[in-house]
């Protein structure tokens, strides 16, 4: 069976009677110790299997131990995402202070959800849960979520049945997305029942320092106890997982309910590093998708005057100037997406695009290597917090795809990582199409005689010399590697809410004329 050792001071014998009585005939093994370095020592000599964390109950001294556990390289690793719901005044706030307390500062994070702000209502739902999601070896508690978000606006009468079962699959869809790429999820739902409820908040509000803790909501919670237990059963059952089950927190005592949350950290983290060289499953995809032609088969011999190019061109940017003043005033978001070949005229393309709209009212993201504040997140985590508000448009130079193109071919994650990240991608897309979004995906597409060309033109004109790098001449040597991956990416991501596009760029003006016409007519759609 699954020990812990718990490091417990020596002078606390009432915190260490406290756990003893509560493991008792767990399987669990307590200890008490002067100094941290004979814990170290016992969990070294004794029982190397066992694990000892940084999560201690009020009144442990375990920070020096802390400090030398940070040393395992499977703890650096893992990213901790606690989310505690639950009834008003059920303690959930006073138990994230007891877990706390003796947890490193500089490794975690507590954040009050509060309703969403005007600003964050102008982002998709999982917004602003997705951008505090933390990094590597580091915790994020949420006092209340997504759950909380849900269930209000379904007692609301917010939400419909078909919205509130979209709100549904896209946290079942988050929170798996989380534990495939290595977080750890735990949920936990703080019980209470009425009178308990209804004597805390008479307590707290009897109190002229505590009072600002009980609202409007609480109250409502409680006078319509049934409906709100009603709504939170259904809710629990739609998203309890086996990736990421729902703890039922007992509350009735609060050192208890530090108790149970403390074992439940210990057990989960303990399953996680245990599992984490595990392969995920690949999900096989669910979402209709559009059928594209292998990049072989595109001819490339299009091309446009230059009379009719800067004719057309004209034209069409005062069409789409007046076309963006239409999408913020109905407020729709737009995300235009550009892959493609190094030196196919991507830069262009997109300056051509942006010429046309009001500075105010969009931002190109030029996509690099990520950042180790990034590396150290869900790969998606940089692009979701690049997402336009709605009315808004964001222009990525480079993309999410490259986790199934440069990732995926230069060994910068693993072969289960780039296989499963196709049906990854497709549901971040879809969160953005059930949000409004209008997705516009452009592949730029030349051959390889083409890129030889301009590389050379690049590396013999000083001005140009920047654009040229050694990476582009070792990424050329796999061309045919790169092509096949592109062709794998084009066939399995090319939804019908989010198709792909492929601009022919041998002639660079032909392929901005295109990319005009196709971003004009995808927004006419949306507006109708």
């Amino acid at each position: 069976m699954m020990k812990h050792l718990i490091y417990v001071t020596e002078d606390d014998e009432n915190i260490r009677n406290l756990v003893q009585v509560a493991l008792n005939g767990s399987g669990y093994e307590t200890a008490a110790f002067e100094t941290a370095e004979e814990a170290l020592g016992a969990f070294k000599v004794k029982a190397p299997q066992l694990a000892i964390f940084d999560l201690m109950l009020p009144g442990m001294d375990g920070l020096e131990a802390i400090r030398k556990i940070r040393a395992n390289d499977a703890w650096k690793k893992l990213p901790v995402l606690v989310l505690i719901e639950g009834w008003g005044a059920a303690g959930k706030g006073s138990t994230i202070g007891g877990i706390i307390k003796n947890i490193d500062p500089r490794f975690f994070k507590v954040a009050s959800m509060s309703a969403p702000t005007e600003e964050e209502k102008r982002k998709p739902f999982l917004y602003r849960y997705f951008v505090k999601i933390p990094e590597a070896g580091k915790f994020e508690f949420l006092d209340s979520g997504w759950m909380d978000e849900v269930t209000k606006g379904r007692l609301r009468g917010e939400l419909s049945d078909k919205q509130y079962a979209e709100r549904i699959e896209s946290i079942k869809r988050f929170e798996r997305q989380l534990t495939d790429n290595g977080y750890l999820v735990l949920k936990l739902f703080f019980q209470i029942g009425k009178k308990e409820q209804k004597k805390r908040l008479e307590e707290l509000e009897g109190n002229k320092d505590t009072a600002w803790r009980v609202g409007e909501n609480d109250w409502w919670q409680n006078k319509h106890y049934d409906k709100c237990e009603e709504v939170f059963d259904k809710y629990l059952t739609d998203t309890n997982a086996s990736v990421a089950p729902w703890y039922i927190i007992d509350s009735g005592d609060k050192k208890w309910a530090e108790l149970q949350v403390l074992e439940t950290l210990c057990s989960g983290i303990h399953v996680a590093m245990q599992n984490e060289s595990l392969a995920v499953p690949i999900l096989q995809n669910v979402f209709p998708l559009v059928k594209m032609p292998r990049l072989s088969e595109v001819e490339l011999d299009k091309e446009i005057s230059e009379e009719e190019y800067k004719k057309e061109l004209r034209h069409l940017q005062k069409k789409l100037n007046a076309l963006h003043y239409r999408l913020y005033r109905k407020k729709i978001p737009v995300v235009i997406a550009y892959e493609g070949w190094d030196a196919a005229g991507k830069g262009g393309n997109i300056k051509r695009i942006a010429g046309a709209l009001d500075p105010r009212g969009y931002e190109v993201h030029p996509i690099a290597s990520p950042e180790p504040h990034e590396k150290a997140r869900h790969y998606l985590w940089r692009f979701w917090t690049r997402l336009p508000k709605t009315g808004h448009i964001a222009i990525f130079d480079r993309t999410w795809y490259g986790r199934v193109m440069v990732e995926r071919l230069e060994g910068f994650c693993s072969t289960n990582d780039w296989q499963r990240a196709y049906n990854e991608i497709n549901e971040f897309e879809k969160e953005l199409s059930q949000w409004g979004a209008v997705i516009i995906k452009f592949w730029v597409q030349i051959d390889k005689d083409t890129q030889l060309e301009r590389f050379t033109e690049r590396q013999n004109t000083p001005e140009k010399q920047w654009k040229i790098t050694d990476e582009d001449w070792r990424n050329r040597d796999k061309w045919d590697q790169y092509e096949d991956a592109v062709n794998e990416m084009l066939q399995k991501t090319s939804t019908e809410y989010a198709p792909w596009h492929i601009l022919e760029s041998v002639d660079k003006k032909y392929a901005r004329i295109k990319a005009l016409k196709i971003v004009i007519a995808e927004l006419e759609k949306a507006l109708g």
